[in-house]
């Protein structure tokens, strides 16, 4: 559903706000977290959104990268 700056984005965005919580049981580092956004469609428009220290190398949806309206190059 989104691409992978998209979902990087977001997943610092997430990372921000619990980490302004300032609760005591967070980890000083990566907050392990993961999210799942349904679209539309349930059976094929969903996202799932991890924290961005657990993704070494993302998958490349090209469908979703298109979508992005910062995209800049065709695939």
């Amino acid at each position: 559903m989104f691409s992978v700056r998209q979902k990087r984005e977001i997943s610092e965005a997430i990372q921000k706000i619990l980490r302004e919580t300032n609760h005591p049981e967070l980890p000083e580092g990566e907050i392990e977290f993961t999210l799942v956004v349904n679209g539309a469609d349930p059976t094929w428009s969903y996202a799932h959104i991890r924290n961005n220290g657990a993704i070494d190398k993302p998958n490349v949806n090209h469908w979703n990268e298109k979508q992005d309206p910062r995209h800049k190059t065709t695939l």
